[in-house]
């Protein structure tokens, strides 16, 4: 009986040192922030508003999010660490939203050499189409050598007058 013992707990370790390695689920916070808290009551992430912050191996190096809150008709943009997290490291969030002006899209953004997250970028966007993004990189700022990763939405989304772009369905 003791024979087969062995073989049974070594299989079983190597399940659970399987199933630790895996990679956290996407759009998970792994540094203890969560978007809702850096954005605040009354926030909710808006669906598909969660993109990956990747480097140029495809590395994750934290998630850029998107939320929405009903009541103040404002959006929220938050990039959450899952690298480099407790470094003072650049890191960015980027809220644009689209306009029907001859500047262009407005554009809202937090930068800097942060621990954990940039953010809460805050606009009341009355209707406006949306799009976000966020970067993180190993240095304290852009121009440093090392890692950088960005990721965000290719167009934008969270429109509520087209029922292409309704909330979540990100170009």
């Amino acid at each position: 009986m003791n024979g087969n013992l062995f073989p049974r707990l070594a299989s079983a370790a190597l399940i659970a040192a399987a199933i630790a390695a895996l990679p956290a689920p996407a759009g998970a916070a792994t540094n203890g922030y969560t978007p809702e808290q850096v954005c605040g009551g009354g926030f909710a992430r808006v669906s598909s508003g969660t993109r990956p912050v990747t480097d140029h191996t495809n590395t994750v190096r934290g998630y850029a999010y998107l939320l929405h809150n009903a009541r103040t008709g404002e959006h929220c943009a938050v990039t959450v660490k899952s690298d480099f997290v407790g470094t003072p490291t650049m890191t960015r969030a980027t809220l644009v939203v689209e306009t029907n002006t001859i500047f262009g899209p407005a554009r809202y953004t937090d930068q800097g050499a942060f621990k954990f997250y940039a953010g809460p970028v805050k606009a009341r966007t009355n209707g406006k189409c949306v799009s976000f993004g966020g970067a993180v990189s190993s240095g304290a700022d852009e121009s440093a050598s090392g890692i950088r990763a960005s990721g965000s939405w290719g167009g934008y989304g969270d429109c509520p007058r087209d029922a292409m772009r309704q909330r979540g369905s990100a170009r």
